[in-house]
């Protein structure tokens, strides 16, 4: 099964489409090296997926016939992402927002009205 399939039918994409595109990107290596979208996937080769700043690393145990439900995906692949990967995010999440908070930015046309009736008004 072709590489790009392989992870759509894992769940690891939402289309083919975007499979082939992180393969063609250079986010896809089985065994350590980039995989180009046709390459085929055989069991017990691993596969590193890097994806929305994760490095999600695999190992395949089957191939699956078309595409899986997400209770199902388990029989297919093997995770072995280590838990600091997820615990990075995170951190980077929180960094974030501590960075800037969301909703807090340039004053809105209502905030500035507001603003200027509250300076404008005498005391």
């Amino acid at each position: 099964m072709r590489i790009d399939k392989y992870l759509w039918c894992t769940r690891y994409y939402k289309t083919r489409n975007m499979a082939t595109e992180a393969c063609k990107k250079g986010h896809v290596h089985v065994n350590g090296k980039i995989a180009k979208p046709s390459r085929e996937v055989f069991p017990m080769e691993e596969i590193t997926v890097r994806k929305n700043q994760i490095r999600y690393e695999l190992v395949v145990m089957d191939i699956p016939p078309s595409r899986v439900g997400a209770k199902l995906v388990d029989i297919y692949r093997k995770d072995a992402t280590p838990k600091e990967a997820y615990e990075n995010k995170k951190l980077q999440e929180i960094s974030q927002q501590h960075y800037r908070k969301s909703g807090v930015g340039r004053p809105t046309k209502k905030d500035r009205r507001d603003i200027e009736n509250y300076l404008d008004e005498p005391e």
